[in-house]
């Protein structure tokens, strides 16, 4: 019998990055609904470097910026977010030299497990260790700053 996953609940003042994680999900699964698909590593590509611009790029700035001061540099949270955030620049960074099928599922995986960890491991740290008042400042940095990726036509992630 397969365990019934909870959805968590989040605070509201973590809400955005939350709703922005969802955007990232929504970004793995058309991915990998291109690639079942059949869209061209071109496409792929093009999408990722776009998504990257407009949402992936903002995001990783304002966790870097706004929630990486409230955790302690050595914690093995702050190391973990900041080493993840760098492997995923690198990866999107180096596809125009190295973009397979494979990359791009590789890259999905890896963007998966981090926004787990920072939705199942990181935000409840922050959430039970950082103060109420400064849990408000970090919103309204956050809302000072919103991050959506919306324009983009080319479904090719559905089937034609």
């Amino acid at each position: 019998m397969m365990q019934e996953m909870k959805p968590i609940k989040r605070s509201k003042e973590l809400a955005p990055l939350s709703r922005e994680h969802h955007d990232g999900l929504m970004y793995v699964w058309k991915i990998r609904e291109g690639i079942k698909n059949g869209a061209s590593v071109d496409k792929l590509s093009n999408y990722t470097k776009w998504f990257w611009l407009q949402h992936i790029k903002p995001h990783f700035y304002q966790e870097e910026k706004i929630l990486l001061p409230y955790i302690p540099s050595d914690h093995e949270f702050a190391i973990r977010l900041q080493r993840e955030h760098e492997n995923i620049r690198e990866f999107i960074l180096n596809l125009d030299t190295e973009a397979d099928t494979t990359t791009f599922l590789q890259l999905c995986d890896l963007l998966n497990d981090h926004i787990r960890f920072e939705e199942r491991q990181l935000f409840p740290y922050l959430e039970q260790t950082v103060s109420t008042e400064d849990l408000k400042k970090i919103f309204e940095l956050l809302e000072e700053h919103p991050v959506c990726a919306t324009g983009w036509d080319d479904e090719f992630w559905l089937k034609k």
